[in-house]
């Protein structure tokens, strides 16, 4: 099976799930949904290491590469989400040169990097476990000023946006699409630096319109949304169809 490094470095387009909810039964049902990975998510998500480990297994069955989202730039998380198994790990909020390094030194063994050796779920699970996708993101108007000597370090596979946290660090209203012409020109101005440094460039897209933008200005790694928020928004829709449906007078 062609890799998601390798399918990226072919400049194809990949389109991913998000898990924020703890359970094994939809972290399956996302994988096996058609999407390209799955990224489970024990920053922002509800998700310990415990269950993380049951969802990277549930993962796994459906032959789709697992990501996970730690919760900082922490070398021993990064190092045991690896060692369970995880395909790879997004780090969040990097702001300078040397946080980039210290994420690339927990994903890599010596001498690239200081990661210790111990995979012990990895190497039964992943042929590549040597060489997991090192993803870091930018999210900052610090981070993206300098995002070019950001993207410079070796060893990153890939940068991913988190566009409202991007927004939010600009005093700009928060969105997927970036209403704002100056959130959106940080957004693009990412997807260029990446571009000239052979980086994979992702971003939380919302929607397959989103993603579609987002990809018309070189995203190959396209989140489309969270568990959470699809549940939300098909249990509202039918929670107000059936009211309008049963209220006095419908027809």
């Amino acid at each position: 099976m062609t890799s998601l490094r390798e399918r990226w470095r072919a400049g194809e387009s990949t389109v991913g799930a998000w898990c924020t909810i703890p359970s094994t039964w939809t972290a399956e049902l996302a994988a096996r949904s058609g999407h390209d990975w799955v990224v489970v998510d024990t920053q922002h998500g509800l998700i310990g290491y415990d269950v993380m480990l049951t969802m990277l297994q549930a993962i796994t069955t459906t032959g789709v590469p697992s990501l996970v989202r730690v919760p900082w730039n922490e070398p021993g998380t990064i190092m045991k989400a690896l060692d369970a198994g995880a395909g790879g790990v997004i780090v969040p909020m990097i702001n300078s040169v040397a946080e980039a390094e210290a994420v690339v030194g927990a994903c890599r063994y010596p001498p690239v990097g200081f990661r210790s050796m111990g995979p012990t779920r990895a190497r039964v699970v992943d042929s590549d476990w040597r060489q997991p996708l090192c993803i870091v993101m930018v999210e900052t108007v610090q981070a993206v000023e300098i995002v070019d000597d950001i993207l410079s370090v070796a060893g990153i596979d890939a940068v991913f946006v988190g566009p409202n946290d991007l927004a939010v660090s600009a005093g700009l209203e928060s969105s997927y699409e970036g209403r704002d012409p100056g959130h959106r020109r940080m957004i693009e101005r990412i997807a260029e630096s990446a571009r000239e440094h052979h980086v994979t460039a992702g971003i939380m897209c919302g929607t397959p319109e989103v993603a579609k933008q987002w990809h018309d200005v070189g995203y190959q790694m396209l989140a489309l949304d969270a568990d959470t928020r699809l549940l939300m928004t098909a249990t509202e829709q039918i929670a107000e169809r059936a009211k309008k449906l049963l209220s006095p007078g419908a027809t």
